[in-house]
């Protein structure tokens, strides 16, 4: 048994799910037929040799749990899904698929849509983890009045690229890049062909929280990127506007700006709701300018009034939630119970990899996880007690995906496994330690599910990651140029800095 493992260990992953299921044939044998019974579905679940995926070439998951997020078809089980081009094309079982189709082994899987981060600010990705101990007044401290003006434009792109294929990594197929740091054209450029470079959907959601918007929107930068890059609303990097808010000013000085983002059909995201800085205002004048538009999507919103929410519920906008931010560093209480309340949008973000990773599956726990022990810390204030649970896995998993989708306005092409929508895809093993048995996809999913049993992740029809691995070789590429990139922002950070961001001072109240 020894010698066959350090045989299998020397082959890689499929020689050692080959050298197992050998072995665990030859222990029921000895153990009197002990574990005959599931050695042979093991050895009929054995992936078969990783298909070639060539542009353009049909791709079929065959006999997968297939959570199709769709409210029409539900939870499929045996069930295949077939791709054409870059088309979702049939749902069903014994599909018929062309001869020259790419046959992806789905037994022992889910498939699932892609999911969607609608805010991440991915330029921090280079000095990932340096925030771990922060709160929101850290981060303004470090990042906002200290080191902002270190980064270069090679800097924004390898930081989008990493966060990309992260983003790939994790079965996040679309990442809106909420880009703060874009202070000139050859920054914006930079950091738009690192989202492009991945393969994989995203929206630049470009921005430059240093200045108020109506200073650097209409001096010409946003609308030559558009007209450069981004003249085609129909690829898989697109562009919106992106800002902290407006201001408390009546006179609404911020008017160019909004009025330069409908003329150009350019959605806009901007942090709302947060404590101590976003006040209930903002909302207040953009209703009173006509600027409460569907297409704004508002980020945290955890400290707005319910008068604010009826008001953006009003106006069809959405809400972004980022719960493991909203917990750790300040920025109000997760308010997913409040906007449920008054029938607003939802999705989920990550924020930013100073503090956190592009796991959606983190993400979904922690709303659920914030939502509900918010109810029940409420009943137990009244002596009560909750019966049953009011959000419930189902929703986050929509939240994640089809959620993100209607946010970025794409809800019609994405979100859901729909015959004729985009064919962003996600194939999570189940038949590991922690997945099995499979009794409830969807709550699995969001319970139970890594980010490192995402083995198959599909984007626009093209696999970019497959039985466990990403294809392409874009990530030794990624972290040699991150890498680079740190030691560039740890020099100029100072050694000093650089080990006292990382250990704030003791636990204060201010």
């Amino acid at each position: 048994m020894d010698k066959d493992w350090e045989k299998a260990e020397a082959g890689g992953p499929h020689l050692r799910r080959r050298s197992l299921l050998g072995a665990a044939a030859g222990v029921a044998a000895a153990t009197g037929g002990v574990v005959t019974a599931t050695a042979p579905a093991r050895a009929e679940a054995a992936p078969r040799p990783a298909p070639a995926f060539t542009t353009g070439r049909p791709v079929v998951f065959r006999n997968a749990t297939v959570v199709t997020g769709d409210p029409k078809l539900g939870v499929r089980y045996d069930t295949d899904v077939l791709v054409t081009g870059r088309t979702i094309r049939a749902v069903g079982r014994n599909l018929s698929a062309p001869g020259d189709a790419a046959v992806i082994d789905g037994r022992g899987a889910i498939v699932m849509p892609g999911m969607i981060d609608t805010h991440r600010h991915m330029w921090q990705t280079v000095i990932r983890g340096l925030g771990a101990e922060w709160t929101i007044a850290n981060y303004f401290g470090w990042i906002y009045e200290r080191w902002a003006t270190f980064w270069r434009p090679e800097d924004l792109y390898a930081a989008a690229l990493l966060s990309m294929v992260e983003s790939i990594d994790a079965g996040v197929t679309t990442t809106v890049d909420w880009s703060q740091d874009l202070r000139s054209y050859e920054y914006a450029i930079a950091e738009a062909e690192g989202l492009f470079d991945s393969g994989a959907r995203a929206r630049l959601a470009y921005g430059y929280s240093f200045a108020p918007p109506q200073e650097w929107v209409t001096k010409g930068d946003v609308a030559r990127l558009q007209r450069e890059r981004f003249s085609s609303t129909d690829q898989l990097v697109t562009l919106q506007l992106a800002w902290d808010g407006t201001g408390t000013e009546r006179a609404f000085p911020e008017r160019p700006a909004w009025e330069f983002a409908r003329a150009h059909h350019l959605p806009v995201t901007m942090h709302s709701g947060v404590r101590n800085w976003m006040a209930d205002e903002q909302i207040l004048n953009l209703r009173d300018n006509g600027f409460l538009l569907p297409t704004n999507t508002y980020v945290h919103c955890g400290t707005m009034s319910e008068s604010n929410y009826e008001l953006i519920a009003d106006s069809g906008g959405t809400v972004s939630i980022a719960a493991e931010s909203e917990l750790n560093a300040g920025q109000g209480y997760p308010p997913t119970g409040r906007i449920r309340a008054h029938g607003i949008p939802v999705s989920l973000s990550s924020d930013t990899q100073v503090w956190w990773s592009a796991d959606m599956f983190a993400a979904m726990r922690a709303t659920l996880n914030a939502d509900r022990g918010i109810d029940h810390y409420r009943a137990h204030a009244q002596d009560r007690t909750v019966l049953n649970n009011n959000l419930r896995t189902a929703d986050v998993l929509r939240f994640a995906t089809q959620g993100g989708a209607d946010t970025l306005g794409l809800g019609a092409r994405l979100g859901s496994i729909t015959p004729g929508k985009l064919a962003d895809l996600v194939m999570v093993r189940a038949d590991t330690p922690s997945m099995v048995p499979l009794i409830n996809p969807v709550s699995q999913l969001v319970f139970h599910a890594q980010r490192g049993e995402v083995d198959t992740v599909m984007v626009n029809g093209r696999v970019l990651k497959h039985d466990g691995r990403l294809l392409g070789g874009l990530f030794p590429r990624a972290r040699r140029l991150a890498e680079a990139s740190m030691n560039h922002l740890r020099e100029r950070i100072g050694e000093q800095q650089w080990a006292s961001a990382q250990q704030p001072g003791p636990y204060e109240i201010g």
